[in-house]
């Protein structure tokens, strides 16, 4: 398994940009992927970053970390967005490799918390994440907000 950040290897950038949006977009919403990952490159912000998940360079899965994920808690940030794994490489803990990937990253920017946005319950509390509070989308849509403290990967930065 490899994780690549779109930042770090750009060679990726249109293979990502096709994969988010064959797995998150609508036709309408085709062009915030691309545009999002094709900056990702450029910026000089530390955000947003995109990763894909490779095994043997075929993708099986994807994640984000955003300063945003389209929710009314605009005083959070950043935010683990877009994951996913394959539906046939599902069960092998996969996602929790994109996780702490992203975690990691975070932490190293200097984050103290990570959030998401799910409708989910039960997956991510595996994974150190806690309920913060209902958040709205701007389509009329809630999820649950979840908030992971990042002070475990904070105090492992040093060793990395």
């Amino acid at each position: 398994m490899e994780i690549i950040n779109i930042r770090e290897k750009p060679q990726y950038k249109n293979r990502a940009i096709k994969y988010f949006q064959k797995i998150w977009a609508s036709e309408k919403s085709k062009p915030v992927y691309e545009d999002s990952i094709s900056r990702s490159i450029v910026t000089n912000s530390s955000l947003p970053i995109w990763y894909l998940l490779l095994n043997n360079d075929e993708i099986i899965g994807c994640a984000g970390l955003i300063t945003n994920d389209f929710i009314s808690c605009m005083d959070l940030c950043p935010w683990l967005c877009a994951l996913h794994i394959e539906e046939k490489h599902r069960g092998n803990a996969y996602g929790s490799l994109l996780i702490n990937r992203v975690k990691h990253d975070a932490a190293k920017a200097g984050f103290p918390n990570v959030y998401l946005a799910t409708d989910h319950i039960g997956y991510y509390e595996k994974y150190g994440f806690e309920y913060l509070c209902t958040g709205y989308h701007p389509w009329g849509d809630c999820s649950r907000v979840y908030e992971c403290r990042l002070c475990e990967f904070t105090n492992s930065l040093d060793i990395l």
